[in-house]
């Protein structure tokens, strides 16, 4: 921990999945005292919930959990079981169009209560584990995001006009998915309790062949490393 985290909060958005989990260390390896963010939104991976509440009890942080109903909207094949999550054979086939797992605004929605949250708890930092190297081409991972994102939230919020701006953390943006196992390693997370998979099954095991499965798939073996995930 390179600073004392004592009385330096920090919202960190939390899904249960390789980046997020990696994502909190961060916060904690910069000094702050993580208050961990989910989303109870309609998602049809809804285990990863139950991962990211071991994972927040293992890091010995909060753990803030929010229902929504992102699926009242559709859209999108997470929160539309009538819509097919999209598998392939290799990671090779994922291509760089938008794809139906893309929840309608779902990361503006999310920050925006993050924004909340750190107003009433005195953050002035918010962590999000974003990615815009090796993801699914979600417009809302992208960095011209995280910035204007951050420019509203310190126009939009009554702590940032009385002095306390907001900034808005996202370490793994421009990291490959090799790069974040490695610094997940390097900081000594317990990468077994993540989930990453649009599509489980009921027992929450990954299906290996959606576009979340392949690109960690991808970036474990890059890295080499073996996906402890797998071994549970």
């Amino acid at each position: 921990m390179s600073r004392s985290s004592v009385n330096r909060p920090a919202i960190v958005l939390l899904s249960g999945g390789l980046d997020s989990t990696t994502c909190l260390a961060i916060a904690r390896h910069d000094g702050f005292d993580p208050i961990a963010l989910s989303f109870r939104y309609g998602q049809r991976h809804d285990v990863e919930l139950v991962r990211a509440a071991e994972i927040a009890t293992t890091a010995g942080c909060e753990h803030v959990v929010v229902d929504l109903d992102l699926g009242a909207f559709g859209g999108s094949a997470l929160t539309d079981p009538s819509i097919a999550v999209p598998k392939h054979d290799r990671v090779d086939d994922v291509d760089e169009s938008i794809p139906v797992t893309y929840v309608p605004a779902r990361n503006t929605v999310m920050l925006s209560i993050s924004m909340s949250l750190a107003e009433v708890r005195g953050a002035a930092d918010v962590y999000i584990g974003v990615n815009a190297v090796d993801y699914s081409g979600y417009p809302d991972c992208r960095p011209e995001f995280i910035e204007a994102f951050e420019a509203m939230a310190n126009l939009a919020t009554r702590a940032a006009v009385e002095g306390r701006r907001f900034t808005v953390h996202a370490p793994l943006l421009r990291l490959s998915k090799a790069e974040i196992v490695q610094r997940a390693v390097e900081l000594g997370v317990d990468l077994s309790r993540t989930v990453s998979c649009y599509d489980p099954s009921s027992e929450g095991r990954a299906c290996g062949r959606c576009d979340a499965c392949l690109l960690r798939a991808r970036g474990f073996a890059e890295a080499g490393v073996v996906d402890p995930a797998l071994l549970r």
